[in-house]
Formats: C-alpha cells, sequence, structure tokens
C-alpha cells in the first residue's frame, strides 16, 4: 500500500502523522511512503530523516493525495485537503464530525472510507488513540491556565500555587476522565486546590485513591457545579462523550457570575466544547472574555509541544495505521469491533451513531456499509 503523509495546515499545527521511525516500520511491512517536504519539521525531524527511513519526499499535498491509497493525518482535514480526497482512499486521523457539519459533508461527498483516531475504542472501553493527546491537553490545561490568570493576560493576578501566608487558587476540574486526571495531576503538582466534578463514583474513588486528601471529590450536580464552578479562579472542562457533541455543563448565566478575571479552559472544545460561552480558537489568538471571564478554547492544544505529541501518538496509531495497510481496510476493521468503531464515514455513508444523529444524518450499521 502507499501510505501518503501530508504537511499539517492547520493554525500553528506541528505535528505530523507519521515519525520517520513510524515510516520506516511501514517500509519494513512492504509498503511505500510518501511525505509532503518539511512534514516533520515541527518535531525536529527533516526531510533527509524520512529519506533515510525509506520514506519519499514529495512537493505538495496535492502530489500525495492524488497518488496515495492511505492518507494519515493528525487533525482533521481543512476544507482545501477535503477537495483533495477521492472515491475509495482511507483517511486515518482525528475527526471530531459531530460538532462539524461542513466537515462530514465533504468526508460524505469524497467517497473516501473515513477512521476516527477519536472512536476506535480497546476491550475495556477506553479510547486508546485519544488517551494520549488527552493526558497532554489535560497537563497543558493547567499550565494555559496558570499563565491566563496572570494580570497582564486578563486574569485575577493569581499565583496557582499561591505562597505561604497566601491561599493558592481554587481549581475546579470538571469530569474525571483521562484529561480530568492529568489536570489534577499537574494542579496538584503546583501547590493548587483542586476540586473534581464527575457523575461516576468509581472515578471519584480511583482518582481520591491516586491522589488522596489534597484532593476534594464532588459528585456533579447541576447544584454542586454552579457552586463550585462560581468560586473557582480556574476551571478545567475535560468532558467527553464518544463521538458526539460536548454536553454544554457551564451556562452563559454561571459564566456570568463568575468573579471578574477568572479563567476557563475548554478542553472538550474539538466536540464542541462544554460551556455554552465557548467557540474554538488557535495557539495565535489562544483567548477571549466573556463577562469578564478569560475563555481559552485552542482547539488543538497538544499542537503547542509537537515533538512529545506527535511521537506519543504514534507509539498508539502505528499498529493500526500498519493493519490497514498490511490486510486492507475491510480485513482490519472486520478483525476487530474495536477498530471497527473508528469508522465514522464509508463512501458516502454515515457510519457512526451519535454523529448521524447529531447531524441529522441516516445511520448505517459499519458492517453494512463494508459489506460485511
Amino acid at each position: 500500500m502507499l501510505i501518503g503523509v501530508p504537511r499539517e495546515i492547520k493554525n500553528n499545527e506541528y505535528r505530523v502523522g507519521m515519525t520517520p521511525t513510524s515510516v520506516q516500520e511501514a517500509v519494513a511491512h512492504g509498503h511505500s511512503v510518501v511525505v509532503e517536504t518539511n512534514a516533520g519539521i515541527g518535531i525536529g525531524c527533516a526531510d533527509a530523516d524520512y529519506e533515510a527511513a525509506g520514506g519519499r519526499i514529495a512537493g505538495t499535498a496535492s502530489d500525495i493525495f492524488k497518488e496515495a491509497d492511505m492518507i494519515v493525518k493528525v487533525k482533521e482535514p481543512q476544507a482545501v485537503e477535503r477537495k483533495m480526497l477521492r472515491q475509495g482512499q482511507i483517511l486515518f486521523t482525528y475527526l471530531h464530525l459531530a460538532p462539524d457539519p461542513e466537515q462530514t459533508k465533504d468526508l460524505v461527498a469524497s467517497g473516501a472510507i473515513c477512521i476516527a483516531y477519536e472512536t476506535v475504542t480497546d476491550r475495556h472501553g477506553g479510547l486508546p488513540l485519544l488517551a494520549p493527546m488527552s493526558q497532554v491537553a489535560g497537563r497543558m490545561s493547567i499550565q494555559a491556565g496558570a499563565h491566563c490568570l496572570e494580570r497582564a493576560q486578563g486574569g485575577k493576578g493569581i499565583l496557582l500555587g499561591g505562597v505561604p501566608g497566601v491561599a493558592p487558587a481554587n481549581v475546579v476540574v470538571i469530569g474525571g476522565g483521562v484529561v480530568g486526571e492529568n489536570a489534577i495531576y499537574m494542579a496538584l503538582g503546583m501547590a493548587a486546590h483542586v476540586t473534581v466534578l464527575d457523575r461516576n463514583v468509581d472515578v471519584l474513588r480511583n482518582l481520591t485513591d491516586r491522589f488522596g486528601a489534597a484532593l476534594t471529590t464532588v459528585y456533579s450536580t447541576q447544584a454542586a457545579l454552579e457552586k463550585y464552578v462560581l468560586n473557582a479562579d480556574l476551571v478545567v472542562g475535560g468532558v467527553l462523550i464518544k463521538g458526539a457533541e460536548a454536553p454544554k455543563l457551564v451556562t452563559k448565566a454561571m459564566i456570568k457570575a463568575m468573579t471578574p478575571g477568572s479563567v476557563v479552559v475548554d478542553v472538550a472544545i474539538d466536540q464542541g466544547g462544554c460551556f455554552e460561552t465557548s467557540k474554538a480558537t488557535t495557539h495565535a489568538d489562544p483567548t477571549y472574555v466573556v463577562d469578564d471571564v478569560v475563555h481559552y478554547c485552542v482547539a488543538n492544544m497538544p499542537g503547542a509541544v509537537p515533538r512529545t505529541s506527535t511521537y506519543a501518538l504514534n507509539n498508539v496509531t502505528l499498529p493500526y495505521a500498519l493493519a490497514l495497510a498490511d490486510k486492507g481496510y475491510k480485513q482490519a476493521l472486520a478483525d476487530s469491533p474495536h477498530f471497527l468503531e473508528g469508522l465514522n464515514v464509508c463512501e458516502g455513508k454515515i457510519t457512526y451513531k451519535a454523529v448521524a444523529d447529531d447531524l441529522g444524518y441516516d445511520f448505517v450499521e459499519p458492517t453494512k456499509a463494508l459489506g460485511l
């Protein structure tokens, strides 16, 4: 199979779909890999590194889309890239379709086979291809939040961990999953006062076991959410419903009632965000203010640390990419019901129910779409 790796073109996105090491593995499996020139420059890998790994360098993205059987990316294809997809071509990347009707429409029209990292599951119900980026984003949310709390950034002028004699910031984390756990880890490490809200008592119990009495765990109800959000200096939204648009848990009224200079970081923004006032931002212009509350809603947070993020992502995506290349997409997906969950669009059909439900498409069972 000919695998294509275009350079990412989303604003300030420096990750790349395959590292030279991953390319070397694919070549060892008997496949060919074509990489767009300078695709790896953001992670410190030159064209020569890809050539040494057995890859071939192409001058433009259009060259890659024109000849590759499978496109491996990091972020969802931008409008110009979607126009280059063709019938029967495999697209393997993050998609986040539920809050993105324009992308969904274009992918349906392309006739491509679109497999989303974020909906592939494992036998425990986890999301193995989303987890490493959730780890990065969760940790970065505290870095970003601490920076936004600085007065020059519009924040309250609070040091997250305080100092002896001065109280630390109150950090509230909504959602105790991978994002939340990593946000808690960083916030406690910086000596903040941290509260997590979740509706799963087992999740809260596990977090208590890990972090001990330093962490306050609260069962999430509307009343509890309002109480803790309104008293927070920094709120991190880490809510996820697999493949579906994120629920708007923090209302406009709650934002308005927060203390001026408070900060919210919406890590759920890829799935539409969990604050009613959220809108996607970029690393070039990461924040905006609503009712004197600073909003950080960058939709590709891990892109700011592309070397760490790319290698972490390739550690988990490579076996799946090799399975697609070795077996072909039909056999690879048929062999694993967990991998099959990643199929979101197949030759003009929506094959992921949450996407179909959120965007008003007819849902087609993935096995039916694949003719299995």
